[in-house]
């Protein structure tokens, strides 16, 4: 269980004495006050719109067992009012205060996010699990599901959830870490230089895993070869007996092999790779089948992922799951696990139509890949597509190429957002048919168009960033 005295020895000695620390546990830690439950630690953290702090008296009515917070945003008159026992922490050691027989309490540290960030690999480092952590530009989240699903044949295995890969998320999921737990697979995600290895610093990865590098985050890094260099640090943090597994299909990824000090092990299709795959098959809505030859053996294996783009998430879990010993058979039955879906959820429409929601994020590449899987199944496609956010200098080539992808594989687009005018001018300048695009001005408008051409065996892609939230098209269509 997670401590009170765990948290105050992140910082230095606990304090003793005449007023020791009461043996406190927290049932858990968060940070958003509104789903505070009795007995957790509520971390004051200040973000874009909201500041923690000014929730703290929330979080206490509703129970949690203590509160951390930045000791110059909490003003000294309103300690007293909070009715905590107040641990702060002078720099060199903890000056304690408040009635000894609170319920609840207070810790005052310098950073609270810094605090956070200390106790989960304080927290990480009193186990030995094996860790496993996954970054790249598309696809990271569906690998890290992947990697679960088939660790979970033979490990009991904490997983990030949703996306939860920065420097908030990662320690919330390493702090759900107990002793039972044989394996973790964790997201990092990247804006810039130094984050994923600040990542890697808390969760001492044995097992590192690259998927690719492609636009996404262009805006903020400005060149791939950045971005390369920023996904790098997952490969350079690990230790000399860990594992690199890098696709090796991408120039890219594969470079990656030189700045890092573990084993190497590439994934991909092309002839260097030491776990290849062949014959790749969609299988429609049952996902995707292929051959995979490594070490000497070849097996044919099916996967209940979408799309032969996949394939890229399935690889990485296979060569994961062998290095850890786990049979071929407990691999297979891995990879068949639907729960490994977060992307191109197909789900039933008005009117006998299909909708394939795939609105979790897009970037060119997953937009591609999805428009490749669309075309691949029966009846009339649409493609309902949202703006592609943090292209940069990619932005309106990004967009037009996906336009001109779309030409050749959809029967009518419905665009949403300012920047899905250049997939417009893009499917136009391949040859598609200007009827047979609408420009919707909103969720609620996108959702009428369909509703009043629907068909019976239609299949309906739906795509965008995740600030589009395209979601809502979906919800407003199906009436939920």
């Amino acid at each position: 269980m997670l401590s009170l005295e765990e948290l105050l020895s992140c910082y230095g000695p606990v304090p003793a004495g005449d007023a020791p620390v009461p043996a406190q546990t927290f049932s858990g830690v968060t940070i958003d006050s509104r789903r505070c439950l009795p007995g957790e630690l509520f971390v004051a953290l200040r973000g874009e719109r909201q500041d923690g702090h000014d929730f703290i008296p929330e979080a206490l009515t509703k129970g949690c067992g203590a509160v951390m917070a930045s000791r110059e945003r909490v003003p000294e008159a309103m300690i007293p009012k909070l009715g905590t026992r107040t641990y702060r922490w002078q720099g060199d050691a903890w000056q304690c205060f408040g009635p000894a027989d609170a319920r609840a309490a207070l810790v005052l540290v310098p950073d609270p996010l810094e605090g956070l960030q200390r106790f989960a690999a304080r927290h990480r480092a009193s186990f030995q699990p094996v860790v496993v952590g996954v970054t790249g530009s598309v696809g990271k989240s569906t690998t890290k599901e992947a990697i679960a699903a088939v660790l979970s044949q033979g490990f009991r295995t904490l997983k990030s959830v949703a996306s939860y890969n920065n420097e908030i998320g990662l320690p919330l999921t390493l702090l759900q870490l107990r002793p039972e737990h044989q394996a973790v697979v964790l997201e990092m995600g990247t804006y810039g230089p130094g984050e994923i290895r600040l990542l890697a610093e808390i969760a001492r990865p044995q097992i590192g895993v690259v998927t690719n590098v492609s636009h996404s985050h262009l805006e903020r890094m400005r060149t791939l070869e950045r971005i390369a260099q920023a996904k790098s640090e997952l490969p350079a943090s690990l230790p000399a007996e860990g594992l690199a597994v890098l696709n090796g299909d991408e120039v890219l990824v594969r470079r990656m092999a030189d700045v890092t000090p573990a084993r190497v092990l590439l994934f991909g299709t092309e002839p260097h790779c030491h776990l290849k795959a062949s014959d790749v098959r969609s299988l429609g809505l049952e996902g995707i089948a292929f051959t995979v030859e490594f070490e000497g053996e070849r097996r044919v294996l099916r996967c209940a992922l979408l799309g032969r783009h996949s394939l890229y998430s399935a690889l990485p879990a296979i060569a994961v799951g062998r290095s850890l010993g786990l049979s071929w058979q407990a691999i297979e039955a891995g990879l068949q696990d639907p729960g490994a879906r977060l992307r191109l959820l197909p789900v039933a429409g008005p009117r006998g139509s299909l909708l394939l929601d795939d609105t979790y994020n897009a970037s060119p590449f997953s937009c591609r890949a999805a428009l490749e899987f669309l075309a691949e199944l029966p009846g009339r496609h649409i493609a309902v597509l949202g703006d592609m956010l943090e292209l940069g200098p990619y932005e309106e080539e990004g967009h037009r190429q996906v336009g001109h992808w779309a030409a050749g594989r959809v029967d009518a687009l419905v665009l949403l957002g300012p920047r899905s005018r250049w997939i417009a001018e893009g499917a136009k300048a391949h040859g598609f048919p200007a009827e047979r695009i609408y420009q919707a001005s909103d969720h609620d408008d996108a959702a009428r168009w369909l509703l009043a051409r629907l068909q019976p065996g239609d299949v309906v892609l739906f795509k965008g960033s995740r600030a589009m939230e395209m979601e809502r098209v979906i919800t407003a269509l199906c009436g939920r």
